[in-house]
């Protein structure tokens, strides 16, 4: 796909930017309560996530720029996906503590990566990326008809999601022992 879209005109950041709003109608269906078609429309929004770097990387289009867009757009996304469901839950207390925990252990993922390569120091280990984030999010939103999938998705998201952070987080430490 990333080599059809390398014969146009669409940018990377044009890719990104369409990802992102086909999340946030996802986001949309969600919180109107169609969490099943929302599942679908998630899948499509993270192929567009995978889309535009392949095509940064096929077109020579790699950007500093490129890669700040598309991560503050994934962190919108998973910021928006998770008001949504507690708009669907019509907030109900601890379900907002759990979508509360998944997206700041989501954002712990991703924090650590970009300091520890801020820092000049590696840290790519985990086994819960924003791409296992993704399939799980919408395969909840896709089982959503059976009783609790959508919080039984969210401790997913959050339990390995902060294992993840605790793996890159000792990577770094180890990486940093040897520098």
């Amino acid at each position: 796909m990333a080599w059809l879209l390398a014969k146009t005109p669409l940018t990377p950041n044009a890719i990104t930017c369409v990802g992102f709003v086909i999340t946030l109608g996802a986001a949309a269906l969600i919180a109107t309560g169609h969490p099943f078609a929302a599942g679908f429309v998630v899948l499509v929004g993270g192929f567009f996530d995978i889309l535009d770097g392949a095509l940064a990387r096929l077109t020579g289009k790699v950007t500093p720029f490129g890669g700040v867009l598309d991560s503050t757009f994934d962190r919108l996304s998973d910021a928006a996906l998770l008001l949504a469901i507690l708009f669907l839950f019509d907030w109900e207390p601890w379900l907002v503590v759990l979508a509360f925990l998944a997206f700041v252990a989501s954002l712990l993922v991703s924090y650590i990566r970009a300091r520890s390569r801020e820092a000049g120091l590696k840290s790519k280990r985990g086994i819960f990326t924003r791409a296992e984030r993704v399939v799980v999010l919408a395969l909840g939103l896709l089982l959503s008809h059976l009783d609790n999938a959508l919080v039984i998705t969210l401790a997913i998201i959050a339990a390995f999601s902060f294992f993840t952070a605790g793996q890159r987080l000792f990577s770094v430490w180890r990486y940093s022992k040897k520098a």
